[in-house]
């Protein structure tokens, strides 16, 4: 058997100055974005550089139940987790295009590691596991 979780949803308050956040400042991808007439929605996904895995769907917030959550997916817990091949690569050209780090960068015992605000104030890891860590190795 073989199974992944190809997309996680992420509420948005505007589809294009979150299309402008996570390709302007992240360096994503914009793999999809098409209206949906029937929904008069659009349906719009980014994905990190070079990713192969599970991409972000900027799914627009169309209740006021869900516009509560802009920011606050997971209770103030970080909620995403960016894995690079150079954390300080990248790490200073967030710094440099005005992303907020709340955690500076700390070596831990599985990789380096900092804490960024999205757009909306989610809160993301950016790291660079170990190459003996268990998921760099699936990564591979």
């Amino acid at each position: 058997m073989r199974q992944s979780i190809i997309h996680i949803a992420l509420v948005v308050k505007d589809y294009d100055e979150a299309i402008e956040f996570y390709t302007q400042k992240l360096n994503f991808e914009l793999i999809e974005d098409n209206y949906q007439p029937e929904q008069d929605k659009r349906w719009v996904v980014v994905s990190p550089p070079g990713s192969k895995g599970t991409t972000i769907l900027l799914a627009r917030a169309s209740k006021p139940v869900q516009e509560e959550f802009i920011g606050n997916q997971s209770g103030g817990r970080v909620f995403l987790f960016l894995n690079t091949d150079d954390f300080w690569r990248d790490y200073k050209d967030m710094i440099s295009k005005g992303i907020e780090f709340i955690r500076e960068p700390k070596e831990a015992n599985y990789g380096t590691v900092a804490v960024f605000k999205d757009l909306y104030g989610n809160l993301w890891d950016l790291l660079q596991l170990n190459e003996d860590h268990p998921i760099a190795k699936r990564l591979r």
